[in-house]
This record gives C-alpha cells, structure tokens and sequence, in this order.
C-alpha cells in the first residue's frame, strides 16, 4: 500500500505543495529518499529512523522507498523530517487516520522531539490555497502559523504528541494568535522625533519623503545628526497593515531572521547592514537564494551610512530593485523573486575626513580626493534618489531649545496625505507619488506655465537627467499634496529644486 502524506517546499516567497508517497516491499532492508531532495532532505533518513525508535514505533525491516512529488521540484530544507516519519508509520500499520486535508512540517530530533523550522508562514499560507484544513506543526512554530486564517494549526513538542492526537488518546488544542494584541504592543517605540533639537529643513525633507514614499540622501560632516535621524523615520511611517506585516514576516521566516518569541512583525522594519556588506547579502541570492537585507527592509526602511565606504558592485546592484521594488534571484533550477519595497536611506560625508566644506573644521583632503572619494556614487544612482539633504552641525543654542515635534504628530499629517494619494491613485495600482510611472506623472503631476519655466531653467543649469526631471515633478507633487494643494505650483517646484541642488554642489 502506498501513503500519501502533504507537506511543503519553499520556492522563493512561496510555498509549493509537495506529497510524501511511501513504499514498502519485501527485500534486502534499505531506505531510499527520491524525489530531488537536496543534501539536508538526504540526511533526515538517519533524524527519521533513530526518531521512530527512540519514541517507541518500529522502523521495517523492508526495501523503503520515499518519493517527494513532484519529482521534478527541487526539495531543500528540514521540515521533512516528520512527513517521513509519519508516511513511515501509517505504511507499516503504526499509524491508522484518515490524512485527507492535513498537513505536516517539522524537524525532527533523534529523541524525537519537534523543532522549528524556517518559512512556515508561507508555507501554511500556500496550503490553504491547496485544500489544507490542517496543519501540525512544532510547537515554536504554532504561533506564527496561527496568523493564516481559515486553518487550524495543532503546534506539538514531540512525534508521540501528534500520534497521540491522530490516534484521539490526547488531543492538542489548536493554537490562535491574537493579532490586535501584537499589533497593540507594536505601536510603541523607545525614540522619537522630539529628541531632536533644531534641524528644521532636515525634518521638513524627513516628511516630504515619508509622505511619498521617496528615497532621501544624507550629506553632512560627523555628528550632524544624519544617524540620529534617520532612525527615526519609522516612527511616523504609517502603521502596517495586517497584509503588510504578514509579507514582512514571511520574509523574515524564510530568512531565519525571526527573534524568538516573534511571531508577527508589526513594526515597519529598519535594516541597517554595515557598509562591509557583499552584494549577495544586500540584495539576495547565496546557495539557497535567501532574501537579502532589501528584502528584509520590505515595506520599511534601508540605512545604509557610510555609503560610499560600500563597495561599487553593491551600490550598483541596488539600481534595479529600487526601480522595480523586487528582486529577482536565479539559479541554474529556478529563480526567486522577493519583494523590496523599501524607503531607501542613505547618509554620507562630503570627504574622507568628513569636514570639506566645514568652517570650524579644517578638511585634509584635495579636491582630488573629495571627487574620487563622491564618485563611487554613480548619476544613475544619485537618480533613482529623490530629496537630498545637507545636515549642518547642531548649533548649541538648539541643543538648549526646546523639544521639536513629536512623531505622533509628523505621523498624523504623514497619514492625512497618504490618504489623499491612496485615494487619488485607488484605480491605478499605487498607493505613493514615488510609484508614480511616466504616464502617470504626466496625468497627475501638470504644471503651468510658470512652473514649466522654472523647471526647464533648472534642468539646463544643473543638468539633469530625465529621471531627475521626474523626480523632481513627483516631490512637488508630494509638497503640493502636504501643504493642501490640489495643483502644483511654482513654489512646489522650487522646493522639489532645492532638494536635487546638492547633484551640482557635491556631485558636479
């Protein structure tokens, strides 16, 4: 007789249903695991087999076979172990159920013990769209799989815990996770925008950007503040919603990343990777094409300071995901695409020694040195960064003055303009005026004649691009859009300008 028991694979974002299928005949005692599995799967043969025996079952002394379906899929991963075992023992008679509409996912121990495995929330979350009603899982998992609604999730500690509980001896109660709770303890954070002291221009290009969804660029001696801040932005980002928090999770479940004792990421995320970092870790990839740390800020924030201490390859290697807002992995068997809808960050001196252009500070570089040390950062680059902002050393009158403005209330104005672009662009499939294409920036970014003029000025003088162009007519349109404007005026444009004069200062 052969069993078929469900389980699952990760292929990127998403789990991929897979079907134990065991086989048991008379011969010389083997036990063969087929099916494309990779070196980890290979190995449960051994977790399996001391498991069985060290939790009181028989391990046959028959020709076994077992086939992961589909065979031309490749299998990667620990979670396995006890779908193996437990086609073991309905085919020898042990175990006697009906399996129609269950699912199992779990390390096994060789005491036969459950231990958590990566990526059970997309896997859980694609097997509901295959049929599953039930899912047993390791306990240190059951949580996170209780967020998939429409499922019922059995966490359990051991292989006789689940046999006890298909056999009816000992049921184990499903497990529910209460999201308003996690979402409740989420909203607090332990700093905030009032910290700050002066600053103004740098808080207002602070909000443009969070307002629209624009990548923002820190340029400013040590100790100005850039750090300080950009901490910060998380604060009054908008809250996530509960689609967005679990995307979040999933990528962080696949990547191992999860802190113990979370279930739910209900923060929006703040990545910041040193700036020794290699490409495979910032944008994905490596022998199992894990997420990287543009994945990982998905629908948060990515800080990269020091930027151009990062080595060239990697700051080129973000070009495409921060256009695209994914990234795709490929290998030689297949290609994962995660997503990467991230704010990006970055912050930098104006040299080496980070004082050029410091009247306090004597700078020790040449203007050689200043351009080769800027000139890591490419045009296109510089491009695909919408505000940039010159942070000055804080002056000790503002260390004295009072606090600023909480990040309760930048994120109240921040919500209110997020709301007039969801509701401007609810027929268009973006929520921000960073997403807006070229088509739709000509529909929703128009300009007069005025404003037309200015801004042709400012592209002859400055030279810019016409990725630049749009950016530029994209901020005004998020100005516009925070000040109350229904139309763009010259004013917006003139402030969007500003924001892109440092290409000529610094990068010219």
């Amino acid at each position: 007789m052969i069993v078929k028991i469900n389980t699952g694979t990760l292929c990127g974002l998403e789990g991929k249903s897979v079907i134990v299928e065991a086989d048991f005949s008379n011969g010389l005692p083997s036990f063969d695991v087929v099916g494309l599995p990779d070196a980890t799967v290979k190995e449960s043969k051994e977790r399996v087999r001391a498991a069985l025996k060290n939790s009181g079952f028989d391990f046959p002394p028959k020709r076994a076979i077992i086939n992961l379906a589909p065979a031309d899929l490749k299998k990667e991963g620990t979670q396995f172990d006890l779908p193996i075992a437990i086609s073991i023992m309905a085919g020898t008679g042990q175990l006697r159920c009906d399996f129609e509409g269950c699912m199992f996912i779990g390390e096994l121990g060789l005491s036969g013990e459950l231990r958590g495995v990566n990526g059970v929330l997309a896997l859980v979350s694609s097997a509901k769209n295959y049929g599953i009603k039930k899912v047993f899982v390791p306990s240190d998992n059951a949580e996170e799989a209780a967020l998939i609604k429409g499922v019922e999730v059995f966490g359990a500690n051991s292989l006789n815990d689940i046999y006890m509980h298909l056999t009816g001896e000992k049921e184990i109660e499903p497990t529910n996770c209460d999201v308003e709770s996690i979402f409740k303890d989420s909203s607090q954070y332990d700093i905030d925008f009032s910290d700050v002291r002066g600053q103004i221009g740098l808080r207002r290009g602070i909000e443009l950007c969070v307002s629209g969804g624009h990548n923002l660029l820190f340029i400013g001696t040590p100790g100005s503040g850039k750090s300080m801040l950009s901490q910060r932005i998380p604060t009054i980002l908008p809250d996530m919603s509960l689609e967005e928090a679990i995307e979040v999770t999933k990528i962080y479940s696949i990547a191992g990343a999860l802190e113990n004792g979370t279930n739910l990421i209900a923060k929006r995320p703040f990545r910041s990777p040193h700036h020794s970092a290699s490409a495979v870790s910032i944008i994905g990839g490596g022998a199992k094409a894990k997420p990287g740390e543009i994945s990982l800020a998905h629908n948060g924030v990515l800080f990269l300071d020091e930027f151009p201490e990062y080595r060239k390859d990697v700051i080129e290697s973000m070009r495409q995901p921060l256009e695209d807002k994914k990234i795709t992995v490929t290998r030689a068997n297949a290609a994962f695409t995660y997503p990467c809808n991230t704010m990006l960050v970055v912050a930098l001196n104006p040299c080496k020694c980070g004082h050029y252009g410091d009247g306090t500070n004597r700078c020790r570089c040449s203007e050689t040195d200043v351009k080769r040390y800027l000139g890591k950062i490419s045009g296109p680059m510089l491009d695909r960064i919408d505000i940039q902002l010159e942070a000055a050393p804080v002056k000790y009158a503002d260390l004295k003055a009072m606090k600023g403005e909480s990040s309760a209330e930048i994120k109240k104005r921040v919500n209110k303009t997020r709301e007039i672009q969801k509701e401007r662009y609810k027929n268009d499939g973006i929520t921000t005026n960073a997403q807006l294409s070229g088509a739709l920036v000509e529909k929703y970014c128009v300009i007069g004649k005025n404003e037309s003029d200015l801004l042709k000025d400012a592209f002859e003088s400055f030279g810019l691009t016409a990725r630049a162009y749009t950016r530029i007519l994209k901020v005004a349109r998020t100005i516009a859009d925070c000040d109350g404007r229904e139309n763009i005026c010259e004013m917006d444009i003139a402030e969007a300008i500003g924001y892109r004069s440092l290409d000529r200062k610094y990068f010219g």
